[in-house]
């Protein structure tokens, strides 16, 4: 029990280090939102765009290596490097004058991404088998971290630019500059290291498992479950902004909406997984998100298409034309007016139809010729606080998934879970930095914010099918054996 109330400590320290770092990484995501709409940076949309996803970009690609240094070194010296030195540039982004000096220092805070994979491979070695989902459920709360930062960032800009709407946005990076540092010096005094059995191998060793086709599998789940939460943690604030018209706050507001959720239920995610196995869970989040994100595609619009037509039932002269009649010859037709009162849903797609005269009098028609073209109109508004609960629903979907795709690693790579933990990661982080770019092509494109969900729904049918595939073979290829261990193989 002694031994088990050190690792909550571990637990408790590790997962708020990784709440503060997760805060710190999407602070872009509010900040040049804020800095372009108030004027003080005048960014075009690629300069956005990259200024966006250069922190994830980094906090991706070095997840590996981080991976590696934790499992060689322990988790202890590597999170207080981290947090120490990632304060620094956080505390040099109020210097930054032009696009190149904020894409420098984004670069270099960047890194606090890389909290994951030590995070990951520090808490693994602190707790049993039977605990590992639980426990790196837990620490997965601290992606709730990016909830902190868009529900409390607006709020302060806004506050500090009451007094010097120029300047005061530089308190929001010293702050989160000074969190870092404190949260370093605290983890270096109340936390103990400890390494796993293999910190002798060499490098060729630790990366020999990146040779299993089940890592890459696993890290295309992370993709999306992960990724997809980064993604749009950054995404939802100018969603909410253009398509409902919200304030910065209140948008900010929504979006943590999201995040928040996603972020706290992991640890349910990961007792999930020890009481029912991972590969159940992950049937029921992918199923969940191919449902959720299908009824999420469609956009708020309003479509005007052909309709029912009318059509003359013989030859004759057009004697007569009102608002509502045409009389050819000693045949009368009624016409379909618009009905310009008509009330929309507010929740399910509508539609009116109406038909428009095309002939003129006095004019010679033949049977069957048109006399009133017709017209449909379908509207669908897209109702915001259904598109919210939708959202939440999703998000909190992909964060019960993602501490299933961890409880897998202890169990396949117990003496990798960094280097694996790092691998999967970086997948996962790659999603939240191509996501947003990929998002914004096809809103360029399409013309639909809702593009993005489209995407979603792809990638979230490509995981599935790809799940359900290696399920049905192993149970034909050893099917006493799989339906012992059916949560654990492969």
């Amino acid at each position: 029990m002694a031994n088990l109330s050190q690792s909550h400590r571990i637990l408790f320290f590790n997962t708020l280090a990784f709440m503060v770092c997760f805060a710190c990484w999407t602070i872009n995501g509010v900040l040049i939102t804020f800095l372009n709409d108030r004027g003080i940076f005048e960014w075009n949309v690629v300069e956005i765009g990259w200024l966006l996803g250069i922190p994830i970009l980094t906090g991706s690609i070095m997840r590996l290596p981080m991976g590696i240094l934790t499992d060689k070194f322990g988790g202890k010296p590597v999170y207080c490097t981290l947090l120490i030195l990632s304060s620094i540039p956080m505390f040099l982004l109020p210097f930054a004058t032009n696009f190149w000096m904020f894409a420098i220092l984004s670069f270099l805070f960047g890194m606090v991404g890389t909290s994951f994979a030590v995070g990951v491979g520090y808490t693994s070695l602190w707790y049993p088998k039977e605990w590992q989902g639980r426990a790196l459920g837990i620490f997965g709360m601290g992606s709730s971290g990016a909830a902190l930062t868009t529900f409390l960032a607006p709020t302060l800009l806004t506050k500090f630019s009451e007094s010097d709407p120029e300047n005061g946005w530089k308190w929001l990076p010293i702050i989160y500059g000074i969190a870092l540092l404190v949260m370093g010096v605290a983890f270096l005094i109340f936390t103990q290291n400890k390494k796993i059995e293999a910190q002798s191998k060499t490098v060729k060793q630790l990366l020999q498992p990146l040779n299993s086709k089940r890592v890459w599998r696993f890290g295309l789940y992370y993709f999306l479950v992960f990724g997809s939460f980064v993604a749009f943690s950054q995404w939802l604030l100018p969603n909410f902004m253009s398509v409902y018209h919200t304030t910065l706050v209140t948008g900010g507001l929504f979006a943590a909406l999201f995040s928040l959720p996603s972020g706290v239920i992991r640890a349910y995610g990961g007792f999930l997984s020890d009481r029912f196995g991972a590969r159940k869970v992950m049937y029921w989040v992918l199923s969940s998100s191919v449902v959720l994100s299908f009824l999420l595609m469609f956009p708020k619009m309003e479509i005007t298409t052909s309709g029912a037509g009318l059509l003359a039932s013989k030859a004759g002269t057009v004697t007569s034309i009102t608002d509502n009649q045409i009389v050819v010859g000693e045949k009368t037709y009624s016409i379909t007016k618009e009905d310009k009162n008509a009330a929309h849903s507010r929740f399910l797609p509508s539609k009116k139809s109406w038909q428009e005269i095309v002939v003129a009098q006095n004019q010679q028609i033949q049977k069957k010729d048109l006399l009133a073209e017709g017209i449909t109109q379908i509207h669908f508004e897209a109702n915001m606080w259904v598109y919210l609960v939708l959202v939440i629903l999703i998000g909190a979907a992909w964060g019960i998934g993602a501490a299933a795709v961890y409880k897998h690693i202890p169990d396949y790579f117990p003496n990798e879970v960094g280097v694996i933990g790092g691998m999967v990661g970086l997948l996962g982080g790659l999603g939240g930095f191509v996501g947003p770019i990929i998002f914004g092509y096809l809103l360029s494109t399409t013309g639909f914010w809702t593009s993005s969900w489209v995407f979603i729904l792809i990638i979230s049918l490509i995981c599935l099918i790809w799940m359900h595939r290696v399920v049905v073979k192993l149970m034909k290829e050893k099917l006493p054996e799989f339906a012992k261990d059916f949560d654990h193989k492969n």
